[in-house]
């Protein structure tokens, strides 16, 4: 047991190491970007460190089973808001499509699944949730730091008024909830009136999704994914890593095969990833796009749930 004293040393010492990374952050940001030490410390006077983004962030959704996280996104009520989201915004959706490859049902699933179409864009301080996990979450601190950093950037260039904007308890934002850096690399002005809103503006919105999975390499027309038969483990890397070790000759050679209709090269990089049901294991192959799915979110989860519901989505709109 840390006696008081002891316990008031390594207090003090926690303390003063964070008062050093806000140091080494006011003195980034004057240095490297041009800001003044008043203006960095007047912002980061009106921040606040909140508990319950330290909660949320300690129990996220990519860390459920899949049969408890996918009912969560592929409902009847998301599915047809996703409709009629498509209806409304058709235009906008077959030009993002046309001008990046993404298809429409990709682009309508990633904002459906991510603000239910805008109802649900977050509600926590993005300065709050960036500050906090930048300063008092050490696992990922660094991450949050350099995200504050670009939200300092991001808000100088679009004119944000840093306490007004909202967000998700991670400081993703807008339609998309993009991260500051996205925001700032990938968003687009799509409807030309000069503004890059993803905050307010739908078709900025779809602009910008289009855009993020265009420059991440999505191929226009190739395959996400496909469910398989898995009948000998032995020799397949069958694990949630989103690293693929593997193309389709080698899981071809596994005595995997694609379904009717679908040809795939040998080459092409190929991986199995497990799905666990109540009371079984689905496997299902991710392809290229699949993994492209994943750079918008590193979850596996996430990247099936948004295929499946693409899925739905474009087989429900070809029937209207």
């Amino acid at each position: 047991m840390l006696t008081v004293a002891a316990s008031f040393s390594v207090f003090a010492g926690a303390s003063s190491d964070i008062e050093r990374s806000k140091q080494a952050f006011v003195d980034e940001l004057v240095n490297q970007h041009g800001f003044t030490q008043q203006q960095v410390s007047d912002i980061l006077a009106t921040a606040n460190k909140s508990q319950p983004i330290l909660e949320a962030i300690a129990r996220p959704w990519e860390a459920k089973p899949w049969h408890q996280y996918y009912p969560i996104f592929l409902t009847e009520k998301r599915l047809n808001r996703g409709l009629a989201f498509m209806q409304q915004h058709a235009q906008a959706l077959q030009r993002a499509e046309k001008e990046t490859g993404v298809p429409a049902h990709i682009i309508t699933a990633i904002i459906g699944i991510e603000t239910f179409y805008g109802s649900y864009t977050g509600k926590h301080s993005v300065l709050d949730a960036l500050y906090t996990l930048g300063f008092y979450y050490p696992p990922r601190a660094s991450f949050f730091r350099k995200e504050l950093a670009e939200f300092f950037l991001l808000s100088r260039e679009e004119q944000f008024d840093m306490n007004a904007v909202k967000g998700s308890y991670a400081g993703a934002m807008g339609w998309g909830q993009f991260i500051s850096s996205s925001y700032r690399h990938y968003a687009v002005d799509f409807d030309h009136d000069g503004k890059r809103d993803l905050l307010t503006n739908p078709v900025d919105a779809i602009g910008s999704v289009a855009n993020y999975f265009k420059q991440h390499g999505w191929r226009s027309g190739q395959p996400v994914a496909f469910a398989v038969e898995v009948n000998n483990l032995q020799g397949l890397d069958i694990n949630t890593d989103l690293k693929y070790q593997t193309t389709w000759a080698d899981l071809a050679k596994a005595g995997l095969t694609v379904p009717h209709g679908l040809t795939l090269s040998a080459d092409m990089p190929a991986k199995v990833f497990p799905f666990e049901q109540q009371n079984s294991t689905e496997h299902w192959v991710g392809l290229h796009n699949f993994y492209v799915i994943t750079r918008y979110n590193h979850s596996p989860l996430y990247a099936m749930a948004v295929y499946q519901f693409s899925q739905q989505l474009r087989d429900a709109a070809e029937q209207h």
